[in-house]
């Protein structure tokens, strides 16, 4: 047996226990919620605070120095073979989560990076390697996503600071609350020694699944625009208003919502959803006089996706013109889209071949941390198949053997990367 296949075999056992700890682990974070019943954990909370509790002491039996920066980031560094100056192959993703979740999205690539650490025993890289579990990715307490990875690369700034929660506080006020308390945390910044950043993720969708693939490998993310669209009419009484006199706010957003579907059709690839509705008064007999909505358009290529919000935009004011109706528009955040890292990329591609697992290239509609980090750090990405296509829902799932894939896969781009990171000083 050849030198090559002898290491892939070691790999490939070592991956399956690995794979059946992280499982047992996602199940135990899930306990880790806000809100009994369902799983939820947004930025800065207590519910994060519980996952690192967990993280940690598994962290340091792996050999690994921990720490949490001022933004709530979980940081767990591996040391190198050749000291502090060496490269640094950083391996991360989330741990909040929208609410309702599933028990993998984000967590599971946080979990990944520390199984590959753990898969490898008390070997030493010639790089040092650095999971990071950002804080917020989902925006689901702020409404903007991002914030974690965001501040390790020096955009937490601006207006993001100012976005408040449902309860009137503020970016900056829990930053700085949450800094206070905890005088212990580092600062969130990126190591200049960083050389690369893998995410891996689930697909979120049934791509992989439709193919019979256990992985994936993301050579780009499609590009995000969220907006809001309210509608302006008259409320009144709902059984004394004629139907030809009302001006309903509430029809006039269904119609609307019947052309976002439409335009973003007419797109190849574009998609757009209204994911929140909210009618004023809101009473049973009361013809609605307001409504907001939501709106997320995305994209792999920028210009298509400012299309098709103009489009949007510009059926919204159609729509309150045919109805007497007012319509405010407005784009609230914005993210363009992202090339990841070719030379990686066809790195995770390799090792995946290497494993011996069949792969695909994709695009992922969904925004990751890769987004972010990206422009900075030459960075790669790999789905795990979703059964079923579902995500953001309790029935996210991953199967046991696909994980086993992306650990075995993971171990031998550990072996490979030396060379890469080489390349690229």
């Amino acid at each position: 047996m050849s030198l090559t296949s002898t290491r892939e075999t070691s790999h490939a056992g070592v991956a399956s226990e690995a794979a059946a700890r992280l499982m047992h682990r996602c199940k135990l974070l899930a306990r880790c919620t806000e809100k009994p019943g369902e799983i939820l954990r947004t930025f800065l909370s207590p519910a994060v605070d519980d996952v690192h509790r967990a993280i940690r002491p598994w962290m340091e039996a792996a050999g690994m120095s921990v720490a949490v920066d001022r933004v709530g980031n979980l940081r767990g560094l591996y040391p190198a073979e050749g000291g502090e100056n060496t490269p640094r192959l950083l391996i991360g993703s989330h741990l909040d989560t929208v609410p309702n979740a599933g028990a993998y999205d984000g967590v599971l690539g946080v979990l990944m990076g520390l199984a590959l650490v753990e898969a490898s025993g008390e070997r030493r890289y010639p790089f040092a390697i650095e999971v990071l579990g950002f804080s917020d990715e989902e925006g689901t307490r702020f409404g903007a996503p991002f914030l974690g990875s965001r501040a390790v690369v020096g955009e937490l700034e601006g207006g993001l600071l100012e976005c408040v929660d449902a309860g009137g506080v503020s970016v900056a006020q829990a930053l700085r609350s949450y800094a206070a308390q905890r005088p212990e945390t580092v600062a969130a910044t990126l190591s200049d020694k960083s050389a690369a950043y893998v995410e891996f993720h689930i697909e979120q969708g049934p791509v992989l699944e439709s193919r019979n693939l256990a992985l994936g490998i993301v050579e780009g993310l499609a590009g995000q625009s969220r907006c809001s669209v309210e509608f302006r009419g008259q409320a009144g009484h709902a059984g004394t208003n004629p139907m030809k006199l009302r001006k309903d706010a509430l029809a006039g957003a269904a119609e609307w919502m019947m052309g976002v579907e439409a335009i973003a059709r007419r797109f190849e690839n574009g998609v757009a959803t209204v994911g929140q509705i909210a009618a004023e008064p809101g009473g049973v007999n009361v013809i609605p006089g307001v409504v907001r909505c939501s709106l997320d358009v995305r994209h792999a290529e920028d210009g298509v996706r400012c299309a098709i919000v103009r489009a949007i935009f510009e059926e919204a004011h159609a729509v309150a013109a045919r109805r007497g109706l007012q319509a405010e528009v407005a784009q609230y955040h914005e993210h363009p889209a992202v090339r990841l890292d070719a030379g990686l990329v066809g790195l995770t591609e390799r090792a995946a071949g290497q494993s011996g697992y069949a792969t695909i290239r994709m695009t992922s509609g969904a925004g990751h941390d890769a987004m972010v980090i990206a422009p900075r750090v030459p960075s790669a990405m790999v789905f795990l198949r979703s059964p079923g296509g579902i995500s953001h829902h309790p029935d996210e799932s991953v199967a046991e053997a696909d994980v086993a894939a992306a650990v075995h896969m993971g171990l031998i781009f550990l072996d490979e990367f030396t060379t890469y990171a080489r390349g690229k000083d």
